[in-house]
């Protein structure tokens, strides 16, 4: 997958964050949320990727809260929360979408509830 279509390890994934090329960027929070080696870590990338400036890269952040979601069942809600919350009123409809969709992840896999 991009970058890290051969494997990866934390070190590959923070030297693709610190390059800041949105083209294999957007694919970090995908391949650390689907098996992560340390949720915490994995959770943090994505929390960090969602205020990129690239709408891809921050949905995809929101997307890897979700897979963190059904994947860890273990993600600090007073941290998360807040974060995908915000996506909800992302200017670009990507990253609404995508911050729709990880409500939906967690609300089903960690049985979190969102204002409406």
């Amino acid at each position: 997958m991009g970058p890290f279509r051969d494997g990866w390890t934390k070190a590959d994934v923070e030297r693709v964050i610190a390059a800041d090329d949105p083209a294999d960027l957007a694919y970090a929070p995908i391949v650390v949320s689907m098996d992560p080696p340390d949720a915490a870590w994995a959770a943090d990338v994505c929390r960090r990727l969602s205020t990129h400036p690239d709408e891809w890269v921050r949905g995809n952040a929101m997307t890897g809260f979700g897979h963190l979601a059904r994947t860890t069942g273990e993600l600090d809600q007073a941290v998360v929360q807040p974060v995908v919350q915000a996506a909800l009123k992302d200017p670009s409809p990507v990253v609404r979408g995508k911050a729709e969709d990880a409500v939906s992840d967690l609300r089903h896999w960690l049985g979190w509830r969102f204002p409406a």
